[in-house]
């Protein structure tokens, strides 16, 4: 374990991100506020890692003397900072962070415009000092006045269009030229975004006059990443377009805009395959030559960067506008799908019963429900629909109304089981089935129950005995007319009925093992003795403490229903 050795205090805190890279392959900018900011699966933190091998809490940024400190929480699988195992770590720029497990969130530190900000800070120097001498030439103060409005804009966090305007206007005032042209890329063709003169006057998109192939092929010939070579009067194997002859251009210079990758397995870096070429910025000068200075081509680099990283996020941006939209309509789906649980269980009485619905994503297949049926009966069911995801959650709901309004009574459990088997044939024709577990008990201990395909029940006795509540019949909305068998057996005092769903023993540790029936089994056994509310509470335990750092992969659903005559 090793903590790097921290920079020299800051006077403030500079504005910074987190670049998120998720197990998915998708990719977003995470603003570091506010200050602490948590990290980990729990849904209160900051950044919410949806992988059940990373920690509740795992790790947290705080802010220390001016800079950036990250610091592991006790995680199970440590936070790591570019390779290695960090206790505490003073972050830098581009640093890399990882929490411990394969194919999991990567995660870039990243100041804000944080190059923009060193060499606005190079050039006041100068300025301040009166020095005219060096690469940045005599003028620095129009050469700072526009980068400062470049700065201005992406502080402000204008609109893409303005902040591109100020990077093609700063552009200009640094290399001395008298247009410029910023042309982004559509399909295969070049289009012009922005069109500026030295002046600050808005140009208009036919006024670059230089056909866009021409510009197409010096940018597709070009060998430098970061730099290209166009002569408008080449004819590079075709015949020299008369308009560009006309321009009588002095000099012309074009930067590419390169696509940035944010978050990746590596530092965040510049793609560098030609076809990932986003746009160029074009500028030309028909008096004067363009001052190209070694200073002035930092200069222009890193604009061309800013540009490429304000066209990454603006495209990223678009795409997480509608999974932003999904993700609060499902978030809302949730909330109506849990609204729809029993918003109590009795908890005094000769009946008792504790229950919970965990879904693996925003809106799950599973559901449970308990009711009273009369003052002497109460009946239960819990229900796990193929599949997951929203058209799962449906169902349920679907399923969850049609037991509310069937009819109660022993003998219309196998007709009410039969009439929803072919309900949902007949709705999804056979595309999609549901495992159903639903029971009726009466005062005098008389339990009457169908079991649907689902998983076997268990029958707890408080001196440890266990047994199964064995299948009667086939998953609903599979097969037409396919029986399911009512069964009717007695309890005595204290015994305890624990249905659950398969999401529940399949649920997997950081080595790839299942919770499984026999753990199960171990859990019940162990607390026999303890009431309705805590065999659920024990249940849940293990097996959150079993699947810490490991994957839950569906629905899990419990419920626990206890007999306790006077």
């Amino acid at each position: 374990m090793s903590t790097a050795a921290g920079p020299e205090p800051l006077t403030s805190l500079l504005p910074a991100s987190l670049l998120v890279l998720s197990p998915s392959g998708e990719r977003s900018r995470v603003p570091l506020q506010p200050l602490p900011f948590l990290l980990g699966r729990q849904p209160d933190n900051n950044l919410v890692l949806r992988d059940n091998r990373a920690s509740r809490q795992h790790a947290r940024i705080v802010s220390e003397n001016g800079a950036y400190v990250i610091e592991d929480l006790s995680s199970r699988h440590g936070t790591w900072v570019n390779g290695e195992r960090i206790g505490r770590h003073v972050l830098r720029n581009s640093d890399r962070i990882e929490f411990g497990v394969r194919d999991s969130f990567q995660i870039t530190f990243a100041f804000d415009h944080g190059e923009i900000n060193r060499i606005l800070g190079k050039l006041g120097e100068e300025v301040g000092s009166g020095s005219h001498s060096g690469a940045l030439g005599p003028n620095n103060l129009a050469k700072l006045r526009s980068l400062v409005e470049v700065a201005r804009a992406l502080q402000n966090s204008l609109s893409t269009q303005e902040v591109l305007t100020a990077v093609v206007d700063a552009a200009l005032a640094v290399t001395g030229c008298e247009r410029g042209f910023l042309l982004l890329r559509k399909a295969s063709d070049l289009e012009v975004s922005v069109a500026r003169d030295s002046v600050g006057k808005a140009l208009e998109a036919h006024e670059l006059r230089v056909p866009t192939s021409v510009i197409q092929r010096a940018l597709n010939s070009r060998r430098d990443l970061l730099s290209m070579s166009f002569d408008p009067l080449e004819q590079q194997g075709v015949r020299p377009e008369m308009s560009v002859a006309a321009l009588e251009l002095r000099s012309v210079v074009c930067l590419p805009l390169v696509q940035i990758r944010s978050g990746s397995s590596e530092d965040t870096h510049i793609s560098s395959t030609m076809e990932n070429t986003v746009g160029l910025l074009y500028m030309d000068s028909r008096l004067n030559p363009a001052d190209l200075s070694s200073g002035n081509r930092e200069l222009l680099q890193t604009l061309a960067i800013e540009a490429s990283t304000i066209l990454e996020n603006a495209r990223l941006l678009e795409e997480t506008r509608d999974k932003v939209k999904m993700e609060s309509e499902l978030k809302i789906a949730r909330d109506i799908q849990q609204g729809l649980l029993p918003a109590s269980l009795p908890t005094t009485g000769w009946f008792r019963a504790a229950g919970s619905s965990i879904p693996s994503t925003q809106v799950g297949g599973d559901y449970y429900d308990v009711r009273p049926l009369a003052h002497n009966a109460w009946a239960a069911v819990v229900a796990d629909v193929s599949g997951k995801g929203v058209s799962s959650a449906l169902l349920a709901s679907l399923l969850q109304g049609a037991f509310l309004m069937a009819q109660g009574g022993p003998p219309n459990i196998e007709p009410m089981m039969l009439r929803i088997n072919d309900f949902l044939l007949e709705r999804t024709r056979g595309e999609k089935y549901a495992t159903v577990f639903y029971c009726e008990l009466d005062s005098n201990g008389f339990l009457s129950y169908a079991n649907a395909g689902h998983c076997a029940p268990f029958l707890v006795s408080t001196d440890g005995r266990i047994r199964k509540l064995h299948t009667t019949g086939m998953p609903v909305g599979m097969i037409e007319g396919a029986p399911i068998q009512m069964i009717q057996t007695q309890l005595a005092h204290g015994d305890k009925v624990v249905v659950y769903s398969d999401g529940l023993t399949e649920a997997e540790d950081a080595d790839g093992q299942f919770f499984d029936t026999e753990r199960l089994r171990l859990c019940l056994r162990d607390n026999a003795k303890s009431d309705a509310v805590g065999m659920h509470t024990a249940l849940l335990e293990a097996v959150d403490r079993f699947t810490e750092g490991g994957v839950i992969r569906d629905d899990i659903t419990a419920l626990v229903l206890e007999y306790l005559p006077e």
